[in-house]
């Protein structure tokens, strides 16, 4: 389970960042910051883990208990235009940029999950499986998970048949199948192979 020593340790005000959604086939990638400057009750604590370990009603939950919190929350995205345009890589470093950068403040350190950390005006550090070591790490997992979902069930409504509603762009087989029958949307990742064979299958 995640805990705050991460965040003790280093002082100041610290944010956890986490980006979703670089495996899809389809849509944008999300990225959220999380500053708990106050520390994490005990009663939030309990809620946060790494968002893909809980179920989505956990996620939710959890949403609307950071939303009610003290928690300072910024949040980014990369469109699918810039996912083609930089790579998937290079997007979701923007998108952790942008969700840094719409915090209420800056904060002295950034915790980053992964091993590569975004361009960013304050002192970074990246963390290997960070949303399962730290409570800012996993909330920020929570919040852009939470929010990219809710993007593409809303993209299901106008693009039917994808399955995006429960699969969030997500390469599943109902997916797979959609891109043979149906072809890639505008909103689908042209540049991934799997978008580029399937689309293109007779």
């Amino acid at each position: 389970m995640p805990d705050f020593t991460l965040e003790l340790e280093a002082g100041g005000l610290v944010a956890g960042v986490d980006e979703v959604g670089r495996g899809p086939l389809a849509g944008p990638v999300f990225a959220a910051a999380v500053i708990f400057a106050a520390g994490v009750p005990d009663a939030l604590a309990v809620l946060l883990d790494d968002s893909k370990k809980l179920s989505a009603g956990q996620r939710q939950t959890a949403y609307l208990a950071l939303r009610a919190s003290d928690a300072r929350i910024g949040v980014g995205a990369a469109s699918v235009a810039e996912i083609g345009r930089l790579n998937i890589l290079h997007a979701s470093l923007l998108a952790m940029r942008r969700a840094v950068l719409r915090l209420p403040c800056l904060p002295d350190l950034a915790l980053i999950d992964g091993n590569r950390p975004p361009d960013l005006p304050c002192r970074t550090r990246c963390v290997i499986g960070g949303d399962a070591r730290s409570l800012s790490i996993a909330a920020a997992s929570i919040v852009a998970k939470v929010l990219r979902d809710r993007a593409m069930q809303r993209l299901d409504v106008r693009y039917p048949g994808y399955g995006w509603a429960g699969n969030a762009g997500y390469p599943t087989a109902e997916h797979r199948e959609a891109l043979r029958r149906l072809g890639a949307t505008a909103h689908h990742r042209a540049g991934f192979g799997t978008v580029r064979l399937l689309s293109l299958a007779d």
